[in-house]
């Protein structure tokens, strides 16, 4: 089920939490919606699962719209909101009922609903505990098999992972990535290599407006403006000597060290230039070996930071 997105806007006074965002996710997509705290995202992601009302624009969730479907959506989202509102004094079995019944799950098909969401979120050790009994992240588990109890064809996760230990992390990461082959997934994280493990479109939003949006590797590709290269060359001669040699090179604009004492340097080249067939030509030369020429590519955590620091 596609979600599609135009024109949204949400105020609070005078201050635009979301400002004339439009965008698109598509059926099988896991998007990962990045943001400083207070860009937005929240606020997004609980108009799309009919938790709060947009002051302009237009949502549509497959064939429905905001405001005219409102009770058809629901039934189409599972929802995991950051905080996480659960019953404490429930057991996780009861809970699950409880929900299941909420979400209109048939009768019949509430048992084994229940028995798989305890399977799929690893509760099975923990499910005739009260929820107050248990850890933060067996809490998160039970947030996430509430969130799928119904079958939804759309799932928001806002900070899914939080409080599950690394184990935990990779066995939710996985999960999604399953989910995301049926189903639409957004998810909200600030964790970085989360969202490059497991979504396959990065959307960025800061002060209310969209910055970014593709693939990790797209977004890299648009911040390389220039070639930058992990240069080792294992040799006794002097560093400075190699480190000059490169810097003379005509296509290269800037040399630094990256460990001197293992003659490791990073070579930037000029713009729209490469300068790898110009450093091993070099090597050649002066009989130098030379053991690594590597792009080093732009992190998804530099990325983020130049587009949401202004």
């Amino acid at each position: 089920m596609d979600i599609v997105v135009e024109n949204l806007t949400k105020k609070y006074g005078p201050q635009r939490a979301v400002d004339n965002i439009s965008f698109r996710i598509n059926t099988g997509e896991v998007l990962g919606f990045l943001g400083p705290n207070g860009a937005g995202k929240t606020t997004t992601m609980k108009i799309i699962a009919c938790y709060m009302a947009a002051n302009e624009g237009k949502v549509k969730v497959g064939d429905f719209t905001i405001g005219e479907n409102t009770e058809d959506i629901k039934k189409c989202i599972g929802y995991l909101p950051e905080n996480n509102p659960l019953y404490y004094d429930m057991p996780v079995i009861d809970y699950l009922e409880f929900v299941a019944m909420l979400q209109g799950v048939e009768k019949t098909k509430v048992q084994g609903r229940i028995r798989e969401m305890v399977g799929i979120c690893g509760l099975n050790p923990e499910k005739h505990k009260k929820i107050g009994e248990l850890s933060k992240g067996y809490r998160q588990r039970v947030g996430l098999a509430q969130a799928m109890i119904h079958d939804p064809k759309i799932l928001i996760l806002d900070e899914p992972t939080t409080g599950l230990d690394p184990n935990q992390i990779v066995e939710i990461r996985n999960l999604i990535r399953e989910i995301g082959k049926e189903k639409t997934v957004v998810l909200s994280t600030h964790i970085l290599p989360e969202v490059e493990a497991t979504c396959n479109r990065i959307l960025i939003i800061n002060k209310g407006k969209i910055v970014a949006d593709g693939s990790s590797a797209s977004l890299r590709k648009q911040a390389q403006g220039q070639e930058i290269l992990k240069v080792r060359i294992e040799d006794e001669n002097d560093k400075n000597i190699i480190f000059q040699c490169l810097k003379s090179l005509d296509n290269v604009a800037v040399v630094d060290f990256i460990s001197a004492s293992e003659n490791v340097f990073e070579v930037q080249s000029k713009p729209g230039l490469s300068s790898r067939r110009a450093i091993f030509e070099l090597c050649v030369k002066n009989k130098w070996v030379l053991t690594e020429l590597s792009f080093v590519e732009t992190r998804l955590e530099d990325i983020f930071r130049n587009l949401t620091m202004n």
